[in-house]
């Protein structure tokens, strides 16, 4: 029976015995026969007096496309098509080019990838890092100090507002006081800045301050019949569908009417009890202290927060010409529906101006230069998702480049906006000096652009470990997670049904004592840390002194002695068997490899150079003041010389073009000839010095190198090698399939054999 199709035969007899009979291998193998490997090879045939040229002789089908090329096309467009095929080559990954088959192509396609990638990587985290700066952390330090924990003579700091009286007497006297600073510590004034607060004296007050509230309706909950005689209102939580838009009060200002979020630009806010809306009642505070004492003081007096307020923001902002910093600051005092105030505060500093300094000029560079590699990858992506279709996206390190791609151009975009943007808001401030600077938009998308980017060179260093898989040490890691990945799976299931059941248990027995599991959120965090060994054992004992104590004694034992281990026995077994296949498996070609082969082919090369120098300066030394050029010829090809050698070198020092070197012409030929071998023996002492010991075949002859260059001429095509190759393992696979028959029938038999035996057996009994 055949186990080749019709079509398979019919291209085996095209190709004739070609494809079976290799004439390198006809005969019994010599003696003096020499296994070497030759990666990428090079001709070793080179001109001595040139730089290293690749004029070694192609294989067939390398001979047929470049022939192809030549023979049919004009100049012009054989000029685009190599420029083409070379800027082709600056995409080429280990997902475009065949490297399925030739491990060696598949490291340096990675290692290429790898040194382009540290590049690309630098270059994201110099940017990162120049968005940043070690003053910030102090900057934010000095204003939270300044506004949240300073009081003037003892009385109300922020952070220990816990009422409305208290939130007053923090408005009318510290907060005013750090808003405005008029006099040095002196007592001098500071009249040669205007009416310009500098904050520490340092830090410019940007516009005006703005105090904005929202309220609730009243009514907007039902107070129970049998106090209705006694509650006259009632205020619910905070929820925008019940917030109130009308007028109140003096109603002549903008503290009085409601303005909704589009009228004021603004946006949500989430607090620590709600999230809020961008609109409400507000009022912007005066250029001076006087103005704006005054202007607080109407306020009180005509009791602007009431029963109906939930919350308060206090916002403005500074910058900080010495470190080019903006620092927008959000005061929060919230009023619950239970009474009382709880106070917060949102501090953002950002740098909003980029190009200052000489620094910020380099960094221009830098996004130039990410622009590029941006666009690098994106055609690299597409070429890689045009060759592999919907099959790209099952590799998670495809999945992210695209997100590392994604997030990059986003950043480029956002960068963009945010410098037309600050450009927009520093001139309309500069119109309009006396008018509330809100950068808090700005502010806040500028964190997200930070958040966004440190998630970016977080991915982008994890991606580090795409190019670093051609190691086995490296790809433990990777190996262990895959297999072991549907254990956890399974096993987290039973997990976080035991977890999230102790999470109920404790926020239903101390969530109305501990604040650590007032919410649902709060009970899984606090049990994570718990898991860490950071737990407050006493609030959970004070709480429930009977259910509390057996709450975190079992919780301990089930989930950390028992749940926790098996985790971390299911990733120990299964890296104990990845490692254990690592280390039977054959040693493939590494990086080492690599370059100890380039190290060989160097200093093979370099001695060769040396051979052909001392064979041309035998031939100069005939004694005779004139050295025709037959004579030079003859001489080397006696020494195994190929003619365009013979000819490059003699006209080289021909400069009369005579053919024939006098006795000048000869000595300058021995001069450079003499120059040359000394700067060669000096490359293979330091490259041997570099790599200690480790050389090639010392003893390899210069006929020897010739004879394994021209062996290149016994190769078979590549056509051919497909075909050969294919009949090789359809034969494996016919050989794989006829044993496991054998296998089967060795089986029945065996199965025969011993209910014969049985049979036996049991005819033998009595």
């Amino acid at each position: 029976e055949s186990y080749f199709r019709a079509s398979e035969e019919h291209e085996l007899e095209a190709v004739g015995k070609k494809a079976w009979d290799n004439p390198v291998y006809n005969g019994s193998p010599s003696t003096s026969l020499k296994i070497q490997a030759i990666y990428n090879p090079k001709s070793i045939l080179e001109n001595p007096y040139e730089n290293f040229e690749e004029v070694g002789d192609p294989l067939p089908y390398q001979e047929k496309q470049s022939k192809a090329v030549d023979g049919k096309t004009s100049p012009f467009l054989k000029c685009c098509f190599y420029i083409f095929r070379g800027i082709r080559g600056l995409w080429g990954t280990t997902l475009t080019e065949n490297t399925a088959e030739n491990r060696e192509l598949y490291v340096k396609t990675t290692l290429r990838e790898l040194l382009v990638y540290i590049v690309f990587l630098v270059d994201i985290c110099l940017l990162t890092y120049g968005m940043t700066s070690s003053n910030a952390y102090y900057y934010t330090k000095v204003m939270s100090e300044l506004f949240l924990q300073t009081s003037t003579d003892g009385r109300v700091s922020f952070q220990s507002i816990g009422s409305m009286a208290d939130f007053w007497v923090y408005a009318q006297g510290p907060l005013l006081d750090n808003l405005y600073w008029t006099k040095w510590y002196n007592n001098e004034s500071l009249a040669a800045h205007g009416t310009q607060s500098y904050i520490y004296y340092e830090n410019l007050l940007l516009g005006v301050p703005r105090m904005r509230q929202l309220k609730v309706k009243n009514n907007s909950c039902v107070v129970h019949d049998d106090f209705k005689e006694e509650i006259s209102g009632c205020y619910d939580v905070y929820s925008e569908d019940k917030e109130e838009r009308v007028s109140f009060g003096l109603i002549n200002g903008t503290a009085w009417r409601y303005h909704s979020e589009e009228e004021l630009s603004g946006s949500s806010h989430w607090g620590r009890l709600t999230t809020y809306s961008g609109g409400g009642y507000y009022i912007d505070l005066k250029l001076t202290r006087e103005e704006s004492a005054e202007a607080l003081k109407v306020l009180k007096e005509k009791l602007w927060l009431d029963r109906g307020t939930r919350v308060v923001f206090i916002d403005f902002s500074v910058y900080n010409a010495n470190i080019n910093l903006f620092c927008i600051l959000r005061l929060v005092v919230e009023f619950p529906a239970t009474g009382g105030a709880i106070p917060s505060w949102q501090i953002r500093t950002v740098k909003l101006i980029r190009y200052v300094s000489a620094w910020d000029f380099f960094i221009v560079a830098c996004e130039i230069v990410f622009c590029v590699f941006i666009f690098y990858y994106v055609v690299e992506e597409i070429l890689e998702l045009r060759i592999h279709k919907l099959q790209y996206f099952t590799s998670i390190w495809n999945i992210l480049d695209v997100v590392v791609i994604l997030l990059s151009i986003v950043a480029i975009g956002f960068h963009i906006f945010r410098t037309i943007e600050v450009n927009r808001l520093l001139g309309e401030l500069l119109r309009h000096p006396n008018t509330y600077a809100d950068f808090e938009f700005l502010a806040f998308w500028q964190t997200q652009y930070n958040n966004m980017n440190a998630v970016n060179l977080f991915f982008a260093w994890i991606k580090i470990f795409k190019y670093i898989s051609f190691n086995k040490t490296m790809t433990q890691l990777s190996s262990t997670l895959a297999r072991c990945a549907k254990d956890i799976l399974g096993f987290a299931i039973m997990f976080f049904i035991v977890f999230f059941a102790y999470a109920q248990l404790g926020y239903l027995l101390f969530g109305t004592q501990v604040e650590n599991f007032s919410t649902f959120v709060k009970c899984i965090f606090t049990q994570f840390r718990i898991i860490l060994g950071d737990f407050d054992y006493n609030s959970i004992d004070n709480a429930n002194r009977v259910l509390g104590p057996i709450y975190f004694v079992t919780y301990v034992f089930f989930v950390f002695f028992v749940l926790l281990n098996m985790f971390l026995a299911i990733i120990n077994d299964t890296y104990s068997e990845v490692k254990e296949e690592l280390s039977s498996q054959k040693d493939e070609l590494q990086l080492s490899d690599i370059l100890k082969q380039s190290y060989n082919r160097t200093l093979m090369r370099l001695k060769l150079k040396k051979e052909r120098i001392s064979d041309v300066q035998k031939a100069l030394q005939n004694g005779t003041k004139e050295l025709d050029f037959e004579d030079f010829k003859n001489s080397l090809k006696e020494l195994g010389h190929a003619d365009h050698e013979i000819t490059a070198a003699f006209s080289r020092f021909d400069k009369d073009g005579n053919h024939i070197l006098d006795e000048e012409e000869q000595q300058q030929m021995k001069h450079d000839l003499e120059a040359k071998r000394v700067a060669l023996n000096t490359e293979i002492e330091n490259l041997g010095k570099s790599y200690g010991d480790n050389n090639p075949d010392e003893n390899l002859t210069y006929v020897e190198a010739r004879n394994n260059h021209a062996n290149k001429a016994s190769w078979v095509s590549k056509e051919e090698f497909q075909v050969l190759l294919q009949r090789v393992l359809q034969l494996e696979q016919s050989i794989n399939s006829i044993g496991s028959k054998i296998d089967a029938v060795v089986s029945k038999l065996d199965v025969l054999e011993r209910n014969k035996l049985k049979r036996k057996d049991l005819l033998g009994k009595p």
